[in-house]
This record gives structure tokens, sequence and C-alpha cells, in this order.
């Protein structure tokens, strides 16, 4: 629905402070949380990392509800059509549950996962190169230079191969490149020389542009054309979600168990995402079918 410019201002203005009570919600809460923390680690035996983990999840739901109640108050007070946040938020999400129907939430595990493997390898890679020797330099000239130009290929690769062969057979093949060329970084953490290393970035940089190239070209054909672009932004933060909170404790996983068991770890969170690509591509086939057959009769 087309409205004026005066919808679309209180509209914003209705964002902008429930963002801001979601703010406040855990600026508000900072004391409290230290406090809180300190009270479970002496009082109820948890250990420090637990306590912060289930203190800071119970800030996020505090600060996310206050934000909305903020958010929802103002709409009661007209400052904004109810209508119209029904229509930026919620019917975006209901027509996609409606167009995919029982595959809806495979299609969003396989979101959700894809690029798991390359983001939770991804927070620590600098880290790895200067803890095995390698100088910030060589670091910058491999993976700025030599990265961006092999992520560059990749990319126009993914995009012929999914003009060629189609976008779900090549992001298959991404998903098996991604935990295939983590586990080269095992072979560089034992064996940590300059040749290997730019092997590794190129090789990395490589599989994540054609990954990248088939996924983009995934989450464009998921949209619907009355809702492209908040369908498309929700696609992209339930990409990064799960990746990024299991990417939180890489740091603590290379402590425990080392560069080399972290890698392997990397490469296997990775495994699952091909059997998801291929229940989704059997879903998408059987829905082919069963329209072909609505659309015969």
């Amino acid at each position: 629905t087309f409205r004026n410019v005066s919808d679309y201002m209180r509209f914003f203005i209705v964002f902008i402070l429930g963002l801001v009570a979601f703010a406040g919600g855990f600026l508000l809460t900072a004391d409290l949380a230290t406090s809180a923390k300190a009270y479970i680690t002496d009082s109820w035996g948890f250990n420090a990392k637990s306590a912060g983990f289930l203190i800071e999840s119970s800030r996020m739901v505090f600060s996310i509800a206050l934000g909305g109640a903020v958010a929802y108050f103002l709409i009661m007070l007209r400052v904004a059509e109810l209508e119209h946040v029904r229509e930026t938020y919620l019917s975006p999400v209901t027509d996609f549950f409606t167009r995919y129907g029982q595959a809806a939430l495979v299609i969003l595990l396989l979101v959700g996962t894809y690029r798991i493997s390359d983001i939770v390898l991804g927070v620590i890679a600098n880290v790895f190169y200067l803890d095995i020797g390698f100088t910030k330099s060589q670091i910058a000239e491999f993976s700025k230079l030599w990265g961006l130009i092999a992520s560059l290929i990749g990319g126009l690769l993914g995009g012929i191969l999914a003009l060629r062969f189609g976008v779900m057979r090549t992001l298959l093949l991404g998903a098996l490149l991604a935990p295939a060329s983590n586990l080269l970084f095992v072979w560089l953490a034992s064996n940590p020389v300059e040749s290997l290393l730019l092997a590794v970035v190129v090789a990395d940089s490589l599989s994540a542009g054609v990954a990248s190239a088939a996924f983009v070209a995934y989450l464009s054909s998921l949209t619907s054309i009355n809702f492209t672009a908040m369908q498309y932004a929700i696609f992209t933060s339930i990409m990064l979600l799960i990746p990024k909170f299991i990417a939180g404790y890489s740091g603590t996983m290379v402590n425990n168990i080392g560069y080399e068991w972290f890698f392997v770890c990397t490469a296997l969170i990775g495994v699952p995402v091909i059997a998801v690509i291929v229940w989704v591509h059997r879903l998408s086939l059987t829905d082919s079918v069963a329209k072909d057959q609505e659309s015969s009769s």
C-alpha cells in the first residue's frame, strides 16, 4: 500500500524510539547484571562463563521486551498505524510461510546453517596466522590481495555454475567445498610455510566465493516481488544468527582443543548442511510435482 511521507516518518519515529528503549535496557541493567553474575557465581556455584551467559541472555530478552513494549505503546497511541506495522513486519513473514508451507522451516534451517563452517573459522583465522608465526604484512598480502582476487574469481565461477547447472547444485558444491577447505588449515597448522599459507588462503577464498554466489542467488529466489527487501534482510539476519553465536566461542574452543581439532570441528559442523540441501531439494521437487498435478486436474 502506498503511503505518504508523514506515515513513513511516524513509523520511523516508532522504530527509533523502540531501538532507544532496547539500548536503554542494556545500559540500565549493566550494574544489576554485574551484581547478579557475582551472586550466581558465589551462591549457586556457577562458573563465571555460565553465569555470564545466563545473565547476558536475560538482559537480551529484557531489552527486546522493553523495546517491543515501547513500540506497542506508541502504536496504541496511534503514533504509527498498526496496519502499517503489519504490512512491514508481518506480511513478509506470512507470505513466505504461505508460499512454501511445510518446507518453510527446512528452508530456514538451510539459510541459518549454510555458511556456518566459513563464519566460525573466519573469526579466528587472522589470530591463527599470527600464532603460527606469520607477520601482519604477510597476512595482509595473502588475505587482502590474493584472497580478494580468489573471492572475486570464486564469485564469478559460482555465478556461471549456477546458470549452467542450477542454483541447488551449485549450492551443494559450495557446501562440499567449505568443510574441505577448512581441513586445509589443519595442514597449515602443522606446516606453517609461506607457500602453503598462500595456497590455503586462495583455496578458502575461492570456495567461499563460489558458495556466496550460489547462496545469494538462492536467497534471491526465495523472496517475493512484493516483499523483496524485507524478506532478503530477514534471510541474511538468520544466516548470521547461529554461526555468529557459535563463533563467539571459537577462542574458548581453540584454548581447550587446539587449532588442529578446532579446524576439524568447523569442517564437521558443515557436513549436516549437505543433508539439509538434499532435503530442501527433494521437498521442492515434491512441491513442483504436486502443483503440476493440481494444474493438470
